[in-house]
């Protein structure tokens, strides 16, 4: 697929995630019936109490349901689920284990300091890092691509423009804390350095098995 096209796919199925204010991104992720799935990262939701919203691509607001009996062990991961009945929305098509070299693409919505919306935003890079065992919250890809504040629970994209990850860390923190396992452990200086200059995905085999949507290959 070319550029242009992944942006296409990536804007289709990219959905702002609100509560009272904008809040962050998600993937609409698998349709059922009317029921469409929406995934993000809890972190996302964690930002303010419910009713939660869902912004789709068209611009229509829909009333979002938090899905609390899926989970996800201590992965950064949540599940929304909104009903249209008169509207039909593309959905992800998934991939697993990019390599590291591999082209990827960012998609979510980030927000100024000021809170207002920068729109829809897409960005390019490669797979720089892929740990053997996952950072806390499940995190394991990392990538060059620029991921601002809002973009988290957007989609990462492959050259196909299908999902291999979840946007939810953006390289250099506000504050350097050591880089946690997710048993605890923490990564030595020189991991870590490399570690916070990356973006960060966590990975689609954290989530496909739930949804039925594949499993690793």
């Amino acid at each position: 697929m070319s550029t242009e096209q992944i942006r296409h796919t990536a804007q289709a199925i990219t959905v702002k995630v609100m509560s009272k204010e904008f809040l962050g991104s998600g993937i609409l992720l698998k349709k059922q019936d009317s029921v469409y799935i929406v995934l993000t990262n809890a972190h996302v939701l964690r930002a303010d109490a419910p009713p939660y919203r869902v912004q789709t691509p068209d611009g229509r607001i829909w009333s979002a349901n938090l899905l609390a009996n899926v989970k996800f062990d201590t992965n950064d991961l949540a599940i929304l689920q909104f009903r249209s009945l008169d509207r039909n929305y593309t959905v992800a098509s998934i991939a697993f284990n990019p390599t590291i070299g591999d082209e990827v693409f960012a998609a979510g919505f980030p927000h100024a300091d000021d809170g207002k919306d920068k729109g829809f935003t897409f960005t390019t890079g490669k797979v720089e890092l892929i740990l053997p065992k996952a950072l806390a919250g499940g995190y394991q890809i990392g990538y060059t691509n620029d991921i601002q504040k809002g973009m988290s629970g957007g989609p990462l994209l492959n050259h196909q423009g299908k999902v291999v990850g979840v946007n939810g860390m953006h390289a250099y923190p506000l504050w350097d804390v050591p880089s946690v396992f997710v048993d605890g452990s923490e990564a030595d200086q020189k991991l870590h350095e490399q570690i916070v200059r990356l973006s960060w995905a966590v990975p689609t085999e954290k989530f496909t098995n739930t949804f039925g949507l594949g499993k690793r290959k």
